[in-house]
């Protein structure tokens, strides 16, 4: 039987896989949880841009909040491009599969408007910001990944310019109380 690599990981002070640590870098939850069996655990969790750009000072607890925030909105709200048809809420025409279900639901709703009010108070989709808020935090792109690839209009955004962008993002959703 084949072991896995494992890998002690400096910032976590624990054993992480390797296969785990190509995608990216992770660390222990700060507060023991209680896991399926209710034992006290202390999983790990991913590093995200967020939470690199408030470590480095480049935005406020309250900016990387209403960042988290979006993102818990806009997962809500199914706005992933990569899931699957969940055919068993498939419609024909206006009327709902069943007796009241309506797809994508109140909830999805409700969350969809939430993220639609936030991308027009930073300027609309089709702005840095909005596109940003969008891929990058949406998304979960890598802020590299939309500054190469995405940007702005088609047109690629230096790194430093994609950062800024990320931050004033975070600013004005701040401002906007997306909370």
């Amino acid at each position: 039987m084949a072991r896995r690599k494992q890998a002690t990981h400096p910032a976590s002070g624990g054993v992480v896989s390797a296969e785990r640590l190509q995608h990216g870098l992770v660390e222990p939850v700060p507060l023991v949880i209680a896991d399926a069996d209710g034992r006290p655990a202390r999983p790990y969790r991913a590093v995200d841009t967020l939470i690199v750009m408030e470590r480095r000072g480049s935005i406020t607890s309250g900016m990387r909040q209403a960042g988290e925030d979006f993102r818990r909105r806009f997962a809500m709200a199914q706005l992933d491009p990569l899931r699957a048809l969940d055919l068993s809420r498939l419609t024909l025409g206006d009327k709902p599969s069943r007796r009241g279900d309506h797809a994508p639901g109140l909830r999805a709703e409700a969350a969809r408007t939430a993220i639609w009010r936030a991308i027009r108070a930073v300027g609309g989709i089709a702005s840095p910001a909005g596109s940003c808020l969008w891929h990058v935090v949406g998304w979960e792109c890598s802020l590299k990944q939309w500054a190469q690839e995405q940007g702005w209009a088609g047109r690629r955004v230096s790194q430093e310019a994609a950062s800024g962008i990320l931050i004033a993002a975070l600013g004005a959703l701040e401002t906007h109380h997306l909370r």
